[in-house]
């Protein structure tokens, strides 16, 4: 068992902490927000992850678990901190590193006794000496006995907590070796490959994985876009390519792109890191546009099919969180089709089966439906834009009778366009030779 102190009780924080303990270990989750640690330990959860609350309750009554906004408690036994608070993006696109600066500087000011610093946050290349050189300045004439380890996660929203015990490898960097292992035999019993690099090494690793699985989706999404004009099905072509082993099937799902807190972040600080180092990031560029296009061709699509103008028009939006099992609405593809259509005019309708309280906040300027059926009922056009398990078979002959104008736009390719089109829908997918097998 090992003492842990797991600093940002955000989603990878939370998770990490709460698995580590779920592992044997002591773990303390600190956080400076007292009203998230207050809900905390009464089993509020900040966040939306299937599994979570319990494994929480589980560890707490074993007291292996626990949360404070104290850093003196937290890290009084710590023999390893983990830093996991968030790093927005700045205006640029440069993540934004202040409370990583917070987190380093008051771990220098606190901590007596050796310790383990972990960079668990998504940070640009370079932080991990970064983060060594704040604690030293901090310290000052007062020597602290540290390692710098960057470990950075690979959790996906939705499925965080299968993806922690299961995972495809642990990236762990540092200077020092021996740090790098201590914090390997953390997680020796989930019997994953490790991979131990230099820091700036498993820095890169992060941004360098998630750059190209959102260039996978964004490539998929222009080849849909073609396919469109030719008659072709982008949903056979992705088949027949992820049948080659050196492709395979993954993050080949043409729709409206991706969102969440990870890609859209990851792939503009690495196209920073890359022009302040005078390298020209043309492939990640393309990825961004061909991304920020797909939801604006849902515009387009419902502007040519309702007339040429959306003024005045009634838009119904199945889908606010940026993927399924989630709360997070964080770059939603959902969430920009309804601010393009609010500035065209329209009026927007809207359901998600979780992220309704954070869309009260996030969209004040839409309806908000209490189920599918009450965002179709008077739309001139339904869009899907997150591919939920509730949307899969709804009542369509129920949705026929509910919309004004029977448009459906399939954004995950998700229904079955021939059924729909029988029942009388004008149905538009995405890649589905939309262009040429439907008349405009």
């Amino acid at each position: 068992m090992s003492n842990i102190c797991v600093i940002g009780t955000g989603y990878v924080g939370l998770v990490t902490g709460v698995c580590f303990a779920d592992l044997g270990n002591q773990v303390f989750c600190l956080d400076i927000n007292k009203d998230r640690i207050d809900k905390l330990n009464q089993g509020i959860m900040p966040i939306y992850e299937p599994g979570l609350e319990e494994i929480v309750e589980r560890n707490i009554k074993s007291k292996r678990l626990f949360f404070t906004t104290d850093y003196e408690t937290a890290l009084k036994d710590a023999e390893i901190a983990f830093i996991a608070v968030g790093t927005p993006s700045g205006v640029d696109g440069e993540a934004d590193l202040q409370y990583v600066r917070n987190a380093a500087e008051t771990i220098a000011q606190v901590v007596d006794h050796p310790i383990i610093v972990v960079n668990k946050s998504t940070v640009p290349v370079g932080t991990g000496d970064w983060v060594a050189d704040i604690i030293s300045q901090t310290r000052d004439s007062k020597k602290l006995d540290f390692s710098v380890v960057s470990n950075p996660e690979f959790l996906r929203e939705g499925s965080a907590i299968g993806d922690f015990m299961n995972p495809d490898r642990v990236v762990l960097g540092s200077l020092e070796r021996e740090a790098a292992e201590k914090v390997s035999r953390l997680y020796e019993p989930l019997r994953a490959p490790i991979l131990i690099t230099d820091l700036r090494t498993a820095e890169m690793i992060k941004y360098a994985s998630n750059a190209f699985l959102a260039t996978r989706i964004s490539f998929i999404n222009e080849i849909a876009n073609i396919c469109d004009e030719l008659g072709a099905d982008v949903r056979e072509v992705a088949k027949g390519m992820g049948l080659d082993k050196r492709i395979g099937h993954s993050f080949l799902d043409a729709g409206l792109g991706w969102g969440g807190s990870c890609f859209p972040k990851d792939v503009k600080a690495l196209a920073h890191m890359a022009v302040l180092h005078n390298s020209q990031p043309q492939l990640l560029q393309a990825v961004m546009d061909i991304n920020r296009n797909q939801r604006r061709r849902v515009v387009y699509r419902l502007r040519k099919v309702l007339g040429g103008s959306l003024n005045g028009k009634v838009i119904g939006v199945l889908g606010l969180s940026f993927k399924p099992n989630t709360d997070d609405m964080r770059e939603a593809p959902g969430t920009e089709i309804i601010h393009l259509l609010l500035n065209e005019g329209a009026s927007v309708k809207g359901y998600d089966p979780q992220a309704m309280e954070n869309a009260a906040k996030e969209l004040p300027k839409i309806q908000l439906c209490d189920d599918p059926y009450q965002t179709a009922e008077g739309a001139d056009a339904l869009v899907l834009a997150t591919e939920w398990n509730e949307f899969k078979q709804l009542d369509f002959e129920k949705v026929y009778k509910l919309l004004r104008t029977p448009v459906l736009v399939d954004g995950r390719n998700l229904w079955d366009s021939q059924y729909l089109r029988g029942l009388g829908f004008t149905y538009f997918g995405i890649g589905q030779g939309n262009h040429v097998n439907q008349v405009d």
